[in-house]
């Protein structure tokens, strides 16, 4: 099968971003901004939900790192939900929206194909990558006995029988075709039970999954922390697996630009993604975990318990079912493990996802659509401003071959192969 997708203008428009971007390499081929104009705006609009993953925005702001890098004024945004997000980028910052966003990494390329647009593409770059793992399932306090687990299962005789006495099943994600939407029906799939007919996928924003499980609207849920460990330390349910136990390593969040404020602002781009990079490597360090998780509760950003925010942060896990594990290499991944690079080959298992449940349709082209979006190139001329190691910045644009909990294995080079050997699809 060959997966298509035909999009001129959005490819003409990275064609152009390309040519700028490196017109303002050669002009600042050492990202040092003294040595010539600086960047061409000091302010950006930035958007972030508040999850855990959004933190190298917000430490960006708290530490003063865009102020370091020449653009002091921008400003780091809350959003309420993923759908307010992608309104506000539609907007874009000078009509009083966003220029760019923490953001789910399959959304640029479903609004860059105006599939969640209305029809009208906007064309999105990913830049960086804002974090590795700890997302999670969890799920309602009365199946608790029941042994699921990162199988699930044990759930589907119960599922079905609720349906069958007339009882809806609702499973919680945060976005269609987003990762939270991708980790639960990956999750379900693999324990026989389809997410398109045997369960009724909703849409709940991050920070309200807690307060919907609390009054008994979802059966299970699948976001972001810190909202699961929020669930368990309030008694209301448990996780079933984290996702790094479902994908050992996987990528998340990104940060994505419109591109229109790319090519109009290559060097502003560059300075913001410096100190967003900087920003990872500083909430990576084990020493400032703790700070972090008292930055991440205070009330313009999380307005949490600080409490909610630190065990998965280190690495420690009360699944609020008996199990308990520290130091589980679960925790969430800024910078190490390459972290915050964006992986080409990353973006292609969320599209060809977003092609096995019916969000894209199956001619997709998938290495265009990448090439289009994932400008991992000025990841890579941020790094050599900064003068990052070599040990940090990958020497190719993929990951490999990437293995998943349950045996499937999925080759960038061949995504028709993994779509053949999935049981379970909704392909059009």
């Amino acid at each position: 099968m060959t997966l298509t997708t035909t999009r001129r203008s959005f490819l003409r428009g990275a064609t152009a971003t390309a040519a700028t971007l490196l017109a303002a390499k050669a002009l600042f081929p050492s990202g040092a901004f003294a040595q010539g104009p600086g960047p061409e705006v000091t302010s950006a609009k930035l958007g972030f939900i508040a999850l855990t993953d959004s933190s190298p925005l917000i430490i960006a702001s708290e530490k003063g790192l865009f102020a370091k890098h020449g653009v002091p004024d921008v400003q780091v945004l809350k959003q309420a939900s993923w759908g307010a997000t992608r309104d506000n980028l539609v907007l874009g910052g000078a009509a009083n929206g966003i220029d760019g966003a923490h953001i789910l990494t399959p959304m640029p390329y479903l609004m860059s194909a105006g599939t969640v647009t209305g029809g009208t593409p906007l064309p999105m770059s990913i830049i960086a990558r804002l974090n590795l793992d700890a997302q999670a399932i969890s799920v309602s306090q009365e199946y608790k006995d029941i042994g699921a687990g990162l199988d699930s299962s044990p759930l589907k005789a119960i599922f079905a029988e609720r349906k069958a006495a007339g009882k809806e099943v609702n499973v919680a994600m945060t976005f269609p075709g987003g990762t939270h939407d991708l980790w639960m029906r990956y999750w379900l799939s693999a324990g026989g039970i389809d997410p398109t007919k045997e369960v009724s996928l909703i849409t709940v924003p991050p920070p309200q999954m807690v307060a919907n499980m609390k009054v008994g609207t979802m059966d299970a849920f699948c976001v972001g922390e810190p909202w699961n460990e929020q669930l368990v330390n309030q008694n209301i349910g448990f996780t079933a697996t984290t996702t790094g136990e479902i994908w050992h390593h996987h990528p998340e969040k990104a940060l994505s630009l419109r591109n229109d404020f790319i090519e109009a602002n290559p060097v502003a781009t560059q300075a913001i993604l410096m100190a967003v990079m900087e920003a990872a490597q500083w909430a990576d360090a084990t020493e400032n975990k703790e700070e972090l998780a008292q930055i991440l509760g205070k009330r313009p950003w999380f307005n949490i318990p600080a409490a909610d925010v630190a065990g998965r942060l280190k690495g420690d896990i009360n699944y609020g079912n008996g199990r308990l594990e520290t130091a589980t290499g679960l925790e969430m991944k800024f910078w190490k493990d390459h972290a915050s690079y964006p992986f080409k080959s990353h973006d292609a298992w969320f599209l060809t996802e977003n092609v096995r449940w019916g969000y894209l349709p199956g001619t997709t082209d998938i290495n265009a659509s990448v090439d289009a979006v994932n400008r991992e190139d000025i990841w890579r001329a941020a790094a050599a401003a900064l003068g990052i190691a070599a040990a940090d910045i990958p020497g190719g644009t993929s990951r490999g071959v990437e293995t998943f909990f349950d045996g499937k294995v999925f080759d960038p080079a061949n995504p028709s192969a993994y779509l053949d050997s999935l049981a379970i699809k909704a392909m059009v």
